[in-house]
């Protein structure tokens, strides 16, 4: 795939974003955060008022117990900020980076009861995104030198989706469209809508979406596969299809499209699909099925 036809496919929504680029602004991110802190009801913490001194101060560190990538310090720090505005906090490890086992990611220095408070709600954060992250980074190194990109799905929590998608960023990966305006993308269940009909189906999105708009479609078979790039889809989707099949259908597509695997990729058969010549391959399970990175929070 060239650099002129991602361009053109990311201005059209395939892409939603490249880059890491935190998604919130500040505003933005004090208003997740509180939410956050409000639904632990960090401002009743019952167990350190009864046991902490208003006055007594503290030191910790943010330490990741296994190797992976980090994503999410952003909102791990506004967590601590909100509860003691004169905390201090030195991130040594950005989001993005790679740490190894028992690296001390971020430095923090403040109110001993903010920092008790805060800890949940920041390491849930950081937890679950750097677990996202450090899946994505296991995938694109599986793929090295292959050309593939790894994309991620809407598979994603409800209302956490810009966070998702951009820990897959953190760990080298792409993120395929961000929600239903951004792009189309006709899959067997819109095909079924229209009696299987790929043609109808195109032209129809062809006409009613905006001008010089990029279409996806969902094949099953290699049958299928022909009269989408007939039809002038711009990518084709290899959905479950077998390695043999993949291999079939690119060499079909010749490059007239761009071609994405997707359906149940997994770590030990994500190189054998990348080898069969596609350009994309989505996997669902770097957001919906990802364990968290076990990082903890360690007071001196």
């Amino acid at each position: 795939m060239t650099a002129r036809r991602e361009s053109e496919l990311a201005a059209h929504g395939f892409f939603w974003e490249e880059g890491l680029h935190f998604p919130f602004s500040a505003k933005e991110t004090r208003a997740i955060v509180a939410a956050a802190l409000e639904e632990d009801d960090t401002r009743h913490d019952i167990t350190t008022a009864a046991t902490v001194l208003s006055d007594r101060r503290a030191r910790c560190r943010l330490v990741a117990r296994q190797a992976g990538v980090i994503a999410g310090l952003p909102l791990a720090r506004e967590a601590f900020e909100q509860l003691d505005k004169a905390v201090a906090a030195r991130i040594d490890h950005d989001d993005g980076s790679r740490v190894g086992q028992n690296t001390t990611v971020m430095f923090l220095s403040g109110h001993a009861r903010g920092l008790l408070s805060a800890e949940r709600v920041a390491l849930n954060f950081v937890q679950h995104l750097s677990g996202i992250a450090s899946l994505t980074s296991r995938y694109v190194e599986a793929v090295a030198g292959t050309g593939v990109h790894i994309l991620d799905t809407r598979k994603t929590t409800p209302g956490l989706r810009r966070l998702e998608k951009y820990a897959v960023r953190a760990g080298g990966g792409l993120n395929h469209r961000m929600d239903l305006a951004s792009a189309v993308l006709i899959k067997d269940n819109h095909l079924a809508a229209v009696d299987g009909d790929i043609r109808i189906a195109v032209t129809r999105a062809r006409a009613v979406g905006p001008a010089g708009i990029k279409v996806e479609v969902e094949c099953d078979t290699l049958d299928q596969v022909e009269t989408a790039i007939d039809v002038g889809a711009d990518v084709i989707l290899l959905d479950n299809m077998s390695l043999t099949d993949l291999r079939d259908a690119v060499r079909m597509v010749d490059g007239r499209a761009v071609t994405e695997a997707s359906g149940g990729i997994t770590l030990e058969a994500v190189r054998r699909i990348a080898e069969t010549g596609v350009n994309w391959i989505s996997v669902g399970a770097l957001t919906h099925s990802v364990p968290a990175l076990d990082l903890a929070l360690e007071f001196d």
